[in-house]
């Protein structure tokens, strides 16, 4: 059939408005415009390139949808084992988030007020004293005095760090390191955690409790608390409420020997180069004290539903941790956390200002991070989870870990 000149050109534009919808459509995912995420992933490439990362796995997810889960680089750059997408990370300090959500499980139960002092559950925590440092242009070898706290430490202190609570550093630091209690680290110690607390119990805080923002083991007495009030050791209840209902299948304290080939290695960066760090005691070990602070292993797949679990006001896949109201609760402004990021809630930092914050992101947002390099951002505005995982400890002075944040809401679109 011989058309008209007029309806060949009108079929012939039609046809090239569908072909050119299509690629509009695949140049994005999601929202994200797929060549600015060529910018995130040359970023990462190229610290691996320059030897100041062995290797990562990125994650990012919009409205429960994958964006991107892409591997780069060696999981153990020695034996030349590239990156896997399953790759297993110690979390350090992404661990606080699980005993957030665990705390508030139990605090949904009726089983706390979140104002009720620790020592109801912990008596060691009954008769706290609060370390002074010697007085301006006291003689070299005057020690730290000690007043009683103003009042009980609160459960509500743990969870927002405001309890006293350092990693040791303060004025009574060499009571901490005499102690065995100095830094983040539990995985090597021959003792429950119960043990570990109740020593740390005797020793006199570092601040009065609710006056001042003080990073340190709040989250491993809270830890301990979950223990108490549930009568369960700290993994079993773990494993048991949250990693197995949101099907974390390799979220855990101490790794199975089977896992162990796929535990990235730990490096970090010296003189410029990559050389390989502490590997830690998560697979041979005392395997007894379990870190609610800082001590769980994890994958980028699972420690993304916990993630989703959140952005989603508490539910995931059909199973309901925390409900809606909770989760608000943990995700709202509770005390001032330092100029940049604003404010911290209940376990992460929170963005209430984005001017002041002077970053990419969005009003609400929240996260936090790993002494391993990671961060992690949740942004219930545009629905959207994002970080990096990988093991770096001695970071050369390299921003990654930051500008993968930037790199990520740059790519956004729509």
């Amino acid at each position: 059939m011989n058309f008209p000149r007029f309806f060949r050109f009108a079929a012939c534009a039609a046809a090239l408005s569908i072909v050119s919808g299509l690629c509009a459509a695949t140049d994005t995912i999601h929202g994200f415009d797929r060549s600015r995420l060529q910018r995130l992933d040359a970023a990462i490439q190229s610290d691996i390139d320059h030897q100041q990362l062995a290797g990562a796995v990125m994650f990012i997810s919009r409205d429960g949808q994958q964006v991107e889960l892409r591997s780069s680089g060696w999981r153990d750059v020695e034996a030349k084992q590239p990156m896997t997408n399953d790759t297993i990370f110690r979390i350090a300090s992404m661990s606080k988030a699980v005993t957030t959500v665990a705390v508030m499980m139990l605090y949904e139960e009726g089983r706390f007020l979140l104002h009720d002092p620790v020592s109801k559950f912990i008596p060691g925590f009954a008769h706290s004293v609060v370390a002074v440092a010697p007085a301006p242009g006291a003689t070299a070898d005057a020690k730290y005095t000690t007043v009683p706290a103003k009042r009980p430490i609160q459960i509500h202190d743990l969870l927002t760090h405001t309890a006293g609570l350092t990693y040791g550093d303060g004025p009574a630091v060499d009571a901490y390191k005499n102690a065995h209690l100095y830094g983040w680290y539990f995985a090597d110690k021959d003792e429950t955690i119960g043990e570990a607390i109740d020593r740390l119990a005797t020793l006199p805080l570092q601040g009065q409790p609710g006056e001042n923002w003080q990073y340190g083991y709040s989250s491993d007495v809270l830890g301990r608390l979950v223990e108490v009030v549930s009568g369960e050791p700290l993994d079993v209840f773990f494993t048991r409420h949250i990693l197995e209902p949101l099907k974390m299948k390799d979220t855990c304290f101490f790794l199975p020997p089977e896992k162990e080939a796929r535990l990235a290695k730990v490096y970090g960066v010296e003189n410029g180069k990559l050389n390989l760090g502490n590997q830690g005691d998560y697979v041979r070990g005392p395997r007894k004290c379990f870190s609610g602070g800082a001590g769980l292993l994890s994958t980028a797949s699972d420690y993304g539903r916990l993630l989703q679990m959140l952005l989603n006001g508490g539910e995931l896949d059909g199973v309901r941790l925390l409900s809606p109201k909770t989760v608000e609760l943990m995700r709202s402004a509770a005390v001032t956390f330092n100029e940049k990021t604003g404010s911290f809630g209940l376990g992460f930092w929170v963005n209430t200002d984005l001017g002041r914050a002077g970053e990419l992101g969005s009003v609400g947002a929240f996260g936090w991070g790993s002494a391993y390099f990671p961060q992690y951002v949740v942004d219930p505005k545009e629905r959207m989870i994002t970080f990096m995982m990988t093991q770096l400890t001695l970071t050369g002075g390299s921003t990654l870990n930051e500008r993968v944040k930037v790199l990520t809401y740059q790519a956004l679109t729509e």
